[in-house]
């Protein structure tokens, strides 16, 4: 008589801990993959001015990101950023001749005060974050072209402080990615051990529930979108100060590459999970592949958005998985 071999059974704890370990740190493992497959496939990869470079490219999509980050997970969305990132470069550079902590103060004041404008209209006005800030993201941008005629506008040589902040550097480190850092530190702190961080998860999680605890839910979302503004703003700033000029149609799609980091990271679109530490890792996770497609040199830029969007695809499949299957333990 034969005996038929059982199935192997896994058990349901391990099972749990392995869908919860891939939620928190898939990203973290991918980008990993990704710098050991870089490191053995291309020798300039580990090179200090490839790793710089990768930073330094980043860094302002970075910013977006993370201001990003605090809008999703309040379960709310913001399209604009990429205008008010232009917004912000073109007010930086025509205040540029009042010197460089006006051009600075200004550009990000601007792009603050936008965010302002999408996050009352969003809870007092109940209109949906969708709309509000898509209607935000087109006048916005036709503001920074007509307040231009289509043109770049130079930053001059009135304003040395704010070129260095777009191409200084301190002990080595580009200026930008110093920011980014700095940035990604507060982001943390404020999320994980403030009690703004805690009403904004709180927020994410149930928005109905929070109001009836009594959290001063309009003002959390306001503030969501208030910073969110800057740090585009920030962005835009050092985007001018990089390139020389503020640029009408800078930011273009800056948005959708904002949404993606954060979705990579592991940040649910649903709001209520995530971090400013797993958008950081979502960064640099998408600019080291899109860095690796360059070394490759024989993937077309059409190609690599259409891999970016398979990819982007992908992992969104995967999230909406292990939701519902932790939904269901």
């Amino acid at each position: 008589m034969t005996s038929v071999a059982r199935p192997v059974r896994v058990p349901r704890r391990f099972s749990q801990r392995a869908v919860t370990l891939l939620q928190r740190s898939g990203a973290l493992v991918a980008l990993v993959i990704a710098c050991v497959v870089g490191a053995m496939r291309y020798y300039a990869f580990l090179s200090p001015e490839n790793l710089l470079n990768v930073l330094r490219q980043n860094s302002m999509l970075g910013l977006v990101a993370l201001g990003m980050t605090f809008v999703i997970l309040t379960g709310g969305i913001d399209l604009s950023v990429g205008a008010l990132l232009a917004v912000a470069g073109v007010v930086a550079a025509k205040l540029a001749s009042h010197g460089s902590f006006v051009a600075c103060v200004g550009g990000i004041a601007s792009a603050l005060l936008l965010g302002v404008i999408n996050g009352t209209l969003i809870t007092k006005a109940r209109i949906q974050p969708f709309i509000v800030t898509l209607a935000m993201m087109i006048a916005a941008r036709g503001a920074a072209l007509a307040a231009t005629g289509e043109q770049s506008v130079s930053l001059g040589n009135d304003a040395s402080g704010l070129i260095w902040l777009g191409r200084g550097d301190v002990g080595g480190l580009p200026v930008p990615v110093i920011l980014l850092l700095l940035a990604y530190a507060i982001g943390w702190v404020a999320l994980r051990y403030t009690r703004f961080g805690r009403y904004v998860f709180a927020i994410g999680d149930s928005e109905e529930a929070a109001r009836l605890m009594g959290l001063p839910a309009d003002r959390i979302v306001i503030a969501t979108y208030a910073l969110s503004g800057a740090l585009a703003g920030l962005a835009g700033v050092v985007l001018a100060a990089r390139l020389g000029a503020g640029q009408p149609v800078a930011g273009t799609g800056w948005e959708l590459d904002a949404i993606a980091a954060v979705v990579v990271g592991g940040t649910l679109l649903t709001g209520g999970q995530g971090g400013a530490g797993a958008t950081l890792i979502g960064v640099l996770l998408l600019g080291v592949i899109f860095n690796l497609f360059n070394l490759e040199g024989t993937i077309s830029p059409w190609w690599q958005w259409v891999l970016r969007g398979v990819f982007l695809l992908f992992v969104v499949v995967i999230q909406s998985r292990l939701q519902r299957r932790t939904a269901r333990a």
